[in-house]
């Protein structure tokens, strides 16, 4: 497909220029210069300290959580049949914000660095253990099970707040829970891109199956498609990518709902041509919104990225249900 590869040339080309970008942007804004000094001087200078050990890890992480969540949004579409559908859908996400959050709590974070990262991916885990364990009878089961996951995960995230033992705590909670990139380091990298690496491998190798399941799932299982087995294997791989990218950025929404819709009209409406182009332009969305972020500042504050990404997802999302309820028979 001619429009296809086209899609992929051009948000290749795009992610490369805000990858550049995002070493550029900041409250000390670089040149190009610098950054080239930063990357290759042999000394450690402000400019290398800012390029290596700031921007080019958090760069690196907004690339890596971006294709994750793209991927995830695609292959719950795709598993679900449901173009609503998404990485928070079936509790994922709020598993693993329960894991980092406890790990706040109860003062692990303040003694070991990665505590909250590393509690966070076990919450993902146990969530999407849970999800299938309950709803593994079929898709509805398996969404309504993930809202029930979603709501216990919830409700033990605003117990946290709410018997905070300080008002630092409660602070430190919420904004870990409004997601961000700031003052993540190699540590972060290190400890979510293999992760992350995993899972989108797992969910690379479903295509096929999804493409069958876009039949139907009794079509599905005529076919030698095991649905179950294939529900597993995504629960995992989502499970492996959104609880790596939320345990060390946060609560992110609305990229893995975005992405897949924007590449489904170039790139066709088979769910497995879908999943590395939503990787791809999730990707550039979530950089994109990085740096929109760095620049948009209240009082020298950044902006959370997990707010930025909502205020720009919330009107797609508003569109994509007119839209949807205008085809609607």
């Amino acid at each position: 497909m001619k429009g296809a590869g086209a899609a992929m040339a051009a948000g290749g080309a795009l992610l490369v220029v805000l990858f550049g970008a995002s070493l550029l942007a900041g409250q000390v804004w670089l040149s190009p210069a610098d950054v080239l000094h930063g990357l290759t001087s042999p000394k450690p200078d402000l400019a290398s300290l800012i390029v290596v050990e700031l921007r080019l890890p958090r760069a690196v992480l907004a690339v890596a959580i971006g294709a994750a969540l793209g991927l995830c949004g695609a292959a719950l579409q795709g598993l679900l049949r449901n173009p609503l559908a998404d990485p928070g859908l079936l509790g994922v996400s709020s598993g693993a914000a329960l894991g980092s959050v406890l790990a706040i709590y109860f003062g692990l974070a303040a003694q070991v660095a990665l505590a909250a990262p590393v509690l966070g991916l076990v919450g993902a885990l146990a969530a999407s253990a849970l999800t299938f364990a309950v709803g593994r009878g079929g898709t509805l089961s398996m969404i309504l099970a993930g809202a029930a996951v979603s709501s216990l995960a919830g409700a033990g995230v605003s117990l946290a707040l709410n018997f905070a033992p300080t008002a630092s705590g409660a602070y430190e909670i919420m904004t870990w829970l409004m997601g961000a990139l700031t003052d993540r380091s190699w540590e972060h990298v290190r400890l979510a891109l293999p992760f992350i690496l995993v899972g989108a491998a797992i969910l690379a190798s479903t295509a096929r199956a999804l493409d069958v399941l876009s039949l139907g799932e009794a079509q599905a299982a005529s076919l030698g498609v095991d649905l179950d087995r294939l529900r597993l294997t995504v629960l995992v791989g989502v499970a492996l990518c959104v609880g790596a990218a939320t345990s060390v950025a946060g609560a992110i929404g609305f990229v893995g709902l975005v992405a897949p819709h924007l590449v489904r009209p170039v790139v066709g409406h088979q769910p497995g041509r879908t999943l590395l182009p939503s990787a791809l332009f999730g990707a550039v969305l979530l950089l994109a919104a990085d740096i929109g972020s760095r620049l948009l500042r209240y009082n020298g504050e950044e902006i959370k990225l997990g707010v930025f990404t909502a205020l720009v997802g919330a009107p797609f999302f508003f569109w994509l249900v007119i839209r949807l309820r205008r085809l609607a028979p």
